[in-house]
């Protein structure tokens, strides 16, 4: 199946093993099975509709939802006539998908349900391109009748007439596609200003499939549930390259907020996530144990270290005293297997995290539990992998070393370069930015790193964010913020300290926790900002601070912190849709904030805007307190 492209491949998937399940999707409460077969029929009569509707080679085709089969059957079938698929975050705001439809071209654009259409109609003006807006959630459009809105059956069923009428038009259209065809549209996070679309082929997404299950391999016996969007690279890296090319079996959750439970049913044999994912879990599980009775908190207590020595011992490679082995299998039997079952990862081979550093608490709390997480670093613009951790090659600060075919350089300023076939082509309509970022074939990734003498790379941190104190100190702010995130009380945190005297923080608390915690105290509270203010609540997150600072080098510690009186929000631009800080963006809109924290005062008067996701805003006057740490606590 080399040099083919995606629907090629569906092709030969399809005459080699129709029958076998290529996708489920859970709908009320029932997996709905789909084979190679059915898959095939409905990428073809999907696309027999789209050229139709006037999709001609090298036309955009954008696609905002769910993780649903109608996403990947309209990428699919878009790319059968030489289309190009633009995915776009199912959050995004109106203005945002504006500017991704106009800036890519996109003449036809699938959506889910109604509120992706009523989102586009709010900005039809601004996306004169667009001709058709085909929708596959009938619920809420009967009174819908545009003349360019199509219902997704409709459109099958125009494919199905065209091939009717043309039997022989689909298979040339599909036999035109090559490997070195652009496939995908993947619009970066947009952390520094407007995303930029990466433009990807077919050969660097499956040279990147490839290279990875060379030394990490699937099958077609393995489950994989998609439920991260599929707008973003590391789902097109699973879900698309990945799935075809190893013709494991696609499961599609019920709904967003039944993926947990979803993954408790599927139990599948990989797994990818941000790190955030990994980190939910962890803090609910903990939050359980605090609420376990008495004997489940001993076995628990007794089972713990045991677990975390295992796991230091396999991350430093040394050999397993026999006496633990056997106290770990006795851990695993009562403990260890029952939480694995409970996450969904009884069965797992190996779970990756990517996108931003999962802090080493969390990946020993996995791997203590007998869960093989394994970082992998790659960016959009390299097809979403290039480096990755080995079984039984784990270092905990490093993200591990280059997967086959690709090269690994670092600059004498520190950036990490990286070269390979799976190199995007560039920026679309950005011929700038594409000569800024790959020289000569290297990718400028943008990110300060090391390597060790056995290959693996350390990311430091974004060569922009890096904190510099005014002493000459240089600190990764992401380091910072990640041992925070492991408490459960913390959802979100924001280092910094730029040509600053120390350190300082502002902290999200995590609602649920916090709440949890509040209730038990008999603390009352209303709302986010209410609960957050409250002084229990800070003192709360201080002991969390004081854990944090003693484990960071002593210029590094967190001199003081505040509560944000809302949670950093992606709708108000302070985060991407990936889930990522845009630091420079935070920076400016708290600048007034951060000047109060380094003065001298513990009170800081703050005027802002809440924006909620029907367009209304809300004002809120309140005072923040500043907290000042103790230096016998490990402060600065």
């Amino acid at each position: 199946m080399s040099n083919m492209t995606f629907p090629q491949v569906l092709r030969e998937n399809s005459r080699l093993k129709g029958s076998k399940v290529a996708y489920r999707e859970k709908d009320y409460g029932i997996w709905n099975e789909v084979t190679y077969h059915q898959y095939y029929e409905h990428v073809q009569h999907f696309s027999l509709g789209l050229a139709k509707l006037g999709l001609n080679r090298g036309d955009k085709l954008a696609i905002i939802g769910d993780n649903r089969p109608e996403w990947v059957i309209s990428e699919l079938a878009a790319q059968s006539l030489g289309g190009i698929s633009v995915g776009i975050f199912q959050e995004s705001l109106p203005n945002e998908i504006a500017y991704i439809l106009d800036n890519c071209d996109a003449s036809i654009v699938v959506v889910e349900d109604q509120e992706q259409v009523d989102k586009l109609y709010e900005v039809m003006d601004q996306i004169k391109k667009v001709k058709t807006i085909i929708y596959y959630d009938p619920r809420g459009m009967r009174n819908y009748k545009a003349e360019n809105l199509l219902f997704f059956d409709d459109v099958l069923k125009i494919g199905k007439e065209h091939n009717k009428e043309n039997p022989t038009f689909f298979e040339k259209e599909l036999n035109k596609g090559t490997y070195e065809d652009l496939a995908i549209l993947s619009y970066t996070s947009g952390t520094t200003g407007n995303p930029k679309g990466t433009m990807l082929s077919y050969q660097n997404l499956f040279d990147m499939a490839h290279n990875l299950t060379s030394f990490d391999p699937l099958d077609g016996n393995d489950e994989y549930l998609s439920f991260l969007p599929l707008a973003w690279i590391g789902e097109q890296m699973m879900t698309i390259a990945t799935g075809l090319s190893s013709g494991m079996t696609i499961n599609f959750p019920e709904e967003p907020t039944t993926v947990l439970e979803n993954l408790r049913e599927i139990g599948p044999q990989v797994m990818f996530s941000p790190p955030r994912i990994y980190e939910d879990m962890v803090s609910k599980f903990q939050v359980r144990i605090q609420d376990a009775g008495w004997f489940k908190r001993k076995v628990y207590e007794w089972c713990k270290p045991i677990g975390e020595k295992v796991a230091k011992a396999k991350f430093n490679k040394e050999e397993i005293p026999r006496g633990l082995r056997m106290k770990y299998k006795l851990a695993d039997y009562f403990l260890f297997s029952a939480i694995r079952d409970h996450l969904g990862l009884l069965r797992i081979k190996r779970a990756y995290t990517g996108g931003a550093p999962l802090g080493p608490d969390v990946f020993t709390f996995f791997h203590s539990i007998g869960v093989n997480v394994k970082s992998i670093y790659g960016q959009t613009e390299v097809s979403g992998i290039s480096i990755v951790h080995r079984d039984g090659d784990i270092k905990l600060d490093s993200v591990g070393t280059p997967i086959p075919g690709t090269e690994v350089k670092i600059l004498d300023k520190g950036e990490v370069l990286i070269k390979s076939s799976s190199v995007c082509l560039g920026y679309y309509k950005n011929e700038q930015s594409t000569k800024e970022t790959i020289e000569d074939g290297w990718l400028h990734t943008g990110d300060a790193g090391r390597m060790d003498e056995e290959g693996h790379l350390y990311i430091i941190d974004r060569l922009k964010d890096v904190i510099r104190l005014h002493t000459g100190e240089m600190f990764s702010p992401q380091f910072i913020e990640n041992k925070l995130k492991f408490s459960p009380y913390i959802q979100e945190a924001v280092a910094t300290g730029r040509d600053r005297p120390y350190v300082v923080a502002m902290i999200n608390i995590d609602m649920e926790n916090v709440g949890r915690w509040a209730e038990k105290k008999q603390i009352g509270y209303t709302t986010y900002t209410d609960l957050s203010s409250k002084p229990a609540v800070l003192e709360l997150i201080q002991e969390q601070v004081n854990e944090v600072n003693r484990s960071l080098p002593e210029k590094a510690r967190i001199k003081k912190f505040v509560l944000l009186y809302k949670e950093l929000d992606a709708d108000d631009e302070e985060l991407t849709r990936t889930k990522k800080v845009r630091r420079q963006f935070v920076a400016k809109k708290y600048e007034k904030l951060i000047d109060g924290i380094y003065s001298e005062s513990d009170q800081i008067d703050v005027e802002g805007r809440i924006k909620y996701r029907d367009g209304n805003e809300q004002l809120i006057q309140t005072t923040l307190r500043v907290i000042f740490m103790d230096e016998g606590e490990g402060a600065a």
